[in-house]
Protein backbone atom coordinates (compact mmCIF):
# COMPACT_ATOMS: atom_id res chain seq x y z
CA UNK A 1 0.00 0.00 0.00
CA UNK A 2 1.16 3.40 -1.16
CA UNK A 3 0.33 6.82 0.76
CA UNK A 4 1.50 9.46 -1.27
CA UNK A 5 1.78 13.16 0.69
CA UNK A 6 2.60 16.52 -0.84
CA UNK A 7 4.09 19.25 1.17
CA UNK A 8 4.44 22.43 -1.40
CA UNK A 9 7.64 24.66 -0.52
CA UNK A 10 8.51 28.14 -1.88
CA UNK A 11 12.40 27.81 -1.22
CA UNK A 12 14.86 26.40 -3.64
CA UNK A 13 17.60 24.80 -2.27
CA UNK A 14 20.59 23.72 -4.62
CA UNK A 15 21.62 20.50 -4.77
CA UNK A 16 23.66 18.46 -6.90
CA UNK A 17 21.89 15.83 -9.48
CA UNK A 18 18.68 17.85 -9.29
CA UNK A 19 17.43 21.45 -11.45
CA UNK A 20 18.03 24.33 -8.70
CA UNK A 21 14.57 25.35 -10.09
CA UNK A 22 12.56 22.42 -8.52
CA UNK A 23 11.85 22.40 -4.92
CA UNK A 24 13.81 19.86 -2.65
CA UNK A 25 11.64 16.29 -2.33
CA UNK A 26 12.79 13.69 0.50
CA UNK A 27 10.90 10.10 0.40
CA UNK A 28 9.95 8.94 3.80
CA UNK A 29 9.66 4.86 4.17
CA UNK A 30 7.30 4.33 6.95
CA UNK A 31 6.95 0.86 8.89
CA UNK A 32 3.12 -0.27 9.47
CA UNK A 33 4.30 -2.18 12.43
CA UNK A 34 3.27 -0.35 15.74
CA UNK A 35 1.45 1.87 13.40
CA UNK A 36 -1.05 3.66 16.25
CA UNK A 37 1.31 3.49 19.04
CA UNK A 38 4.80 4.28 17.26
CA UNK A 39 5.13 4.29 13.61
CA UNK A 40 2.34 6.85 12.51
CA UNK A 41 3.65 9.60 15.57
CA UNK A 42 7.52 9.13 13.85
CA UNK A 43 5.78 9.92 10.70
CA UNK A 44 3.93 12.53 12.18
CA UNK A 45 6.70 14.46 13.22
CA UNK A 46 8.91 14.06 10.19
CA UNK A 47 5.96 15.40 8.39
CA UNK A 48 5.74 18.59 10.10
CA UNK A 49 9.63 19.10 10.38
CA UNK A 50 9.39 18.75 6.92
CA UNK A 51 6.82 21.50 6.34
CA UNK A 52 8.98 23.54 8.57
CA UNK A 53 11.79 23.19 6.06
CA UNK A 54 9.64 23.67 2.98
CA UNK A 55 10.24 20.24 2.21
CA UNK A 56 7.75 17.92 -0.30
CA UNK A 57 7.27 14.87 0.46
CA UNK A 58 6.18 11.39 -0.66
CA UNK A 59 5.67 8.51 1.98
CA UNK A 60 5.37 4.93 1.42
CA UNK A 61 4.35 2.41 3.93
CA UNK A 62 5.98 -0.76 3.95
CA UNK A 63 4.74 -3.90 6.57
CA UNK A 64 7.62 -3.60 8.79
CA UNK A 65 11.42 -2.32 9.35
CA UNK A 66 12.55 -5.42 7.47
CA UNK A 67 10.66 -4.06 4.71
CA UNK A 68 12.53 -0.83 4.81
CA UNK A 69 15.61 -1.23 2.74
CA UNK A 70 13.36 -2.57 -0.42
CA UNK A 71 11.17 0.43 -0.01
CA UNK A 72 14.12 2.96 0.41
CA UNK A 73 15.98 1.81 -2.82
CA UNK A 74 12.51 2.22 -4.82
CA UNK A 75 12.21 6.00 -3.92
CA UNK A 76 16.15 6.49 -4.48
CA UNK A 77 16.08 5.28 -8.14
CA UNK A 78 14.01 8.01 -9.01
CA UNK A 79 15.54 11.62 -9.76
CA UNK A 80 13.11 13.46 -8.43
CA UNK A 81 13.67 12.42 -4.79
CA UNK A 82 16.49 14.29 -3.12
CA UNK A 83 16.63 12.03 0.05
CA UNK A 84 14.61 9.22 1.88
CA UNK A 85 13.75 8.96 5.65
CA UNK A 86 13.76 5.67 7.43
CA UNK A 87 11.25 5.39 10.02
CA UNK A 88 10.50 1.90 12.02
CA UNK A 89 10.55 0.40 15.49
CA UNK A 90 12.11 -2.85 16.18
CA UNK A 91 11.28 -3.77 20.03
CA UNK A 92 13.04 -6.62 21.94
CA UNK A 93 11.82 -9.69 22.42
CA UNK A 94 12.07 -13.42 23.33
CA UNK A 95 15.14 -13.64 20.74
CA UNK A 96 17.81 -12.09 18.84
CA UNK A 97 15.17 -11.11 16.14
CA UNK A 98 15.66 -7.41 17.02
CA UNK A 99 19.23 -7.33 16.36
CA UNK A 100 18.81 -8.94 13.04
CA UNK A 101 16.61 -7.11 11.87
CA UNK A 102 18.13 -3.32 13.01
CA UNK A 103 21.67 -4.49 12.01
CA UNK A 104 21.16 -5.93 8.54
CA UNK A 105 18.27 -3.08 7.46
CA UNK A 106 20.75 -0.69 8.63
CA UNK A 107 23.77 -2.26 6.67
CA UNK A 108 21.79 -2.00 3.88
CA UNK A 109 20.39 1.50 3.86
CA UNK A 110 23.89 2.58 4.29
CA UNK A 111 24.83 0.66 1.14
CA UNK A 112 22.22 2.27 -0.78
CA UNK A 113 22.89 5.94 0.35
CA UNK A 114 26.19 5.47 -1.42
CA UNK A 115 25.20 3.16 -3.72
CA UNK A 116 22.30 6.01 -5.00
CA UNK A 117 24.85 9.34 -3.77
CA UNK A 118 21.85 10.34 -1.70
CA UNK A 119 21.34 10.68 1.77
CA UNK A 120 19.50 8.16 3.78
CA UNK A 121 18.65 8.92 7.40
CA UNK A 122 18.18 6.48 10.09
CA UNK A 123 14.64 7.10 12.05
CA UNK A 124 14.66 2.78 13.21
CA UNK A 125 14.69 2.54 16.87
CA UNK A 126 16.57 -0.22 18.36
CA UNK A 127 17.91 -2.84 18.87
CA UNK A 128 17.48 -4.11 22.57
CA UNK A 129 14.36 -1.58 22.65
CA UNK A 130 11.38 -2.11 24.93
CA UNK A 131 7.80 -1.10 23.76
CA UNK A 132 7.94 1.69 26.41
CA UNK A 133 11.34 3.15 25.43
CA UNK A 134 9.75 3.18 21.77
CA UNK A 135 6.37 4.82 22.46
CA UNK A 136 8.99 7.73 23.93
CA UNK A 137 11.69 7.65 20.99
CA UNK A 138 9.08 8.84 18.37
CA UNK A 139 10.84 11.91 17.89
CA UNK A 140 13.30 10.05 15.89
CA UNK A 141 11.09 11.04 13.07
CA UNK A 142 11.98 14.80 13.75
CA UNK A 143 15.55 14.20 14.07
CA UNK A 144 16.00 12.10 10.88
CA UNK A 145 14.24 14.65 8.99
CA UNK A 146 16.75 17.42 10.00
CA UNK A 147 19.52 15.61 9.57
CA UNK A 148 18.46 14.31 5.94
CA UNK A 149 17.85 18.17 5.20
CA UNK A 150 21.22 19.31 6.44
CA UNK A 151 23.03 16.63 4.53
CA UNK A 152 21.08 17.81 0.92
CA UNK A 153 22.42 21.56 2.10
CA UNK A 154 26.07 21.14 2.40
Amino acid sequence: MRLKTEIKTKEKIPRDGLHKDQPLKIGIVVAEWYWDEITSKMLDSALTTAAEKNVQVEVVKVPGSWEIAFGTKQLLMRKDIAGVVTLGAVVEGDTDHDKLITYTVGNKIIDLSCEYNKPVTLGITGPKMSFRQAVKRVDKGKEAMLACVELLQK
